[in-house]
């Protein structure tokens, strides 16, 4: 609340319609994006792994009770462990990122599944504590930094509400009372989420913002639930009065109608615009046909491709 009220913003739409995106980002006409996570584990169609394998008559359902037995006896939970990352070196990464003229990179902070990929103060369930054992977004953000590239963050935490609610519907691990706090609220998608949820999601995000100084703060959907309004008016004032702070200029990226035109960037997932808009916008897509993570047996689009979408 002291950072909102210190401005130059204010939580209204009215205030955040006077940003401006940076200079820095309408020059920056390509960034990398990376999905990595404990559903690289599994490597199984896409890295929605997580809410699929709990889903019954999904192909990922019939090849978790196959390949690792009921839900009930290995949940999501339990690829934690397989998910070592031991040839891990962000600054080969940051090298790749930037020879492929990368302005800007955008890992994965938390993705649907509730594992944070950062050091996080409000869950045991992040990378920092178990798998890798290791801060791996903030040794990222650090080589990317150091090689004077713009670092960036994604939150894909709000769809959490009921990201593994499938899991609630038959007998599996998400309703154990010792994982309640790693497969979160489990409820319906047609449920608004309620405070305490949002509360979460705007606390997490503040402290991704504090401990690494994103300069792009990229949504996924689901934000756009109109529970989430005065939230975001409330997360939008906040990082832009730290930006200010820090003398630094920041792009929040947004989907659908999540922010009132001109309060933010707009992002098309796997599309484009049909004209020419005034503003700066971005579109994002994926290197492989199908997922946005690693998986076997990949159908990668071939560089033609790729260079023909941007």
């Amino acid at each position: 609340a002291e950072v909102v009220a210190a401005g130059p913003y204010e939580a209204t739409w009215e205030s955040l319609r006077g940003y401006t995106p940076p200079r820095w980002y309408e020059d920056a006409k390509f960034g990398v994006f990376l999905h990595w996570g404990v559903y690289s584990v599994p490597a199984f169609r896409n890295e929605w792994y997580s809410r699929d394998m709990y889903r019954a008559g999904t192909p990922e359902f019939e090849h978790h009770v196959a390949t690792y037995g009921p839900q009930s006896e290995f949940g999501y939970k339990d690829f934690i462990p397989s998910f070592t990352m031991e040839h891990f070196d962000p600054q080969d990464w940051a090298t790749l990122f930037r020879r492929a003229g990368a302005q800007f990179v955008v890992p994965v902070a938390e993705h649907h599944d509730g594992f944070a990929m950062y050091d996080t103060d409000r869950s045991r369930w992040s990378a920092a504590r178990m798998g890798p054992e290791r801060d791996v977004f903030g040794d990222l953000l650090q080589a990317v930094d150091d090689a004077f590239m713009v670092r960036g963050a994604s939150s894909h935490r709000a769809e959490h509400w009921f990201f593994m609610n499938g899991g609630a519907r038959f007998d599996s691990d998400v309703l154990d009372p010792r994982f309640i706090d790693f497969y979160g609220p489990a409820q319906r998608e047609e449920t608004a989420p309620n405070e305490r949820h949002l509360e979460d999601w705007l606390l997490r995000t503040v402290e991704v913002i504090d401990k690494y100084r994103p300069q792009v703060l990229w949504f996924d959907w689901w934000i756009e639930q109109p529970a989430f309004e005065p939230w975001l008016r409330t997360l939008a004032a906040y990082y832009y009065n730290r930006a200010a702070e820090w003398g630094r200029e920041v792009v929040i990226n947004y989907k659908w109608q999540a922010f009132a035109d001109g309060s933010a960037v707009y992002d098309i997932e796997r599309g484009a615009m049909g004209d020419i808009p005034p503003v700066v916008w971005q579109n994002d897509t994926s290197v492989s046909k199908s997922a946005w993570c690693w998986i076997e047996g990949h159908d990668y689009k071939t560089a033609r491709d790729l260079v023909a979408e941007l």
